[in-house]
């Protein structure tokens, strides 16, 4: 066997049912972890400014801008605010933009 024909069959390797259930299960295990990422702000009903801030990417002056105009209903309590998740998912809804 010359080099070249040794450097292709190190190069060349073989994909066995258990290589790929094994990234099957790796995938499987990722795209689980996104879905969780993205439920975790919709299964919660109030949400305090630093998640509406996070679910936005919003900075803390903006928040504050879109509750000033009226944009984000909010509830104060004490020196807490908080937004409910349903009315953030229906302003978003509102002020959709299609093309």
């Amino acid at each position: 066997m010359g080099l070249y024909t040794k450097r292709i069959a190190m190069a060349t390797s073989i994909i066995t049912t258990e290589d790929l259930a094994s990234f099957k299960k790796e995938l499987l295990g990722e795209i689980k972890v996104l879905l969780q990422e993205q439920g975790k702000f919709s299964s919660k009903k109030y949400l305090k400014s630093t998640d509406v801030m996070k679910m936005l990417k919003i900075s803390p002056g903006t928040l504050q801008n879109l509750r000033v105009n009226g944009t984000l209903p909010y509830s104060k309590i004490g020196g807490l605010i908080f937004y409910e998740a349903d009315k953030i998912a229906a302003v978003l809804e509102e002020n959709k933009v299609e093309f």
